[in-house]
């Protein structure tokens, strides 16, 4: 999971500078190249709070950052939406391998933080009513 939202927040960083408003670009949108900064930072602190507290709230987070990563990604290949309120027209029909990698590591990201989410839990009840029985 760690290493799916690492590969989530490479590719972000990375191409962040290709995403910077144009000079026709609206001033009342948030800058792409801010959205994707924003969404490499999320990516990385959600990694390292799952590396360094494996709970059910650091898998929620996890779960939250790559999911919506990997929504936004296949939302945006099928549908055109043009400016969301803020959001610039984000709309890439394009596949190439930065965006694959991206998906992929976004993609079982958010499987194996829901995995961990609904794991975690059991194994909290379990040592809860283990303690309580003892």
């Amino acid at each position: 999971m760690a290493a799916g939202l690492a590969a989530d927040a490479v590719v972000h960083w990375r191409f962040a500078p290709d995403m910077a408003p144009g000079p026709n670009t609206p001033s009342d949108v948030i800058p792409g190249d801010d959205l994707f900064y924003g969404q490499a930072i999320a990516a990385a602190v959600a990694a390292l709070l799952v590396l360094a507290w494996a709970r059910r709230w650091t898998y929620a987070i996890a779960f939250v950052v790559a999911a919506s990563a990997a929504g936004a990604v296949l939302l945006y290949y099928f549908v055109d939406f043009g400016q969301l309120g803020p959001i610039p027209r984000m709309y890439d029909p394009q596949w190439y391998a930065d965006k694959t990698i991206s998906f992929a590591g976004e993609a079982v990201a958010a499987l194996a933080a829901l995995a961990g989410f609904l794991t975690v839990r059991r194994n909290e009840h379990a040592d809860s009513y283990s303690a309580a029985v003892r």
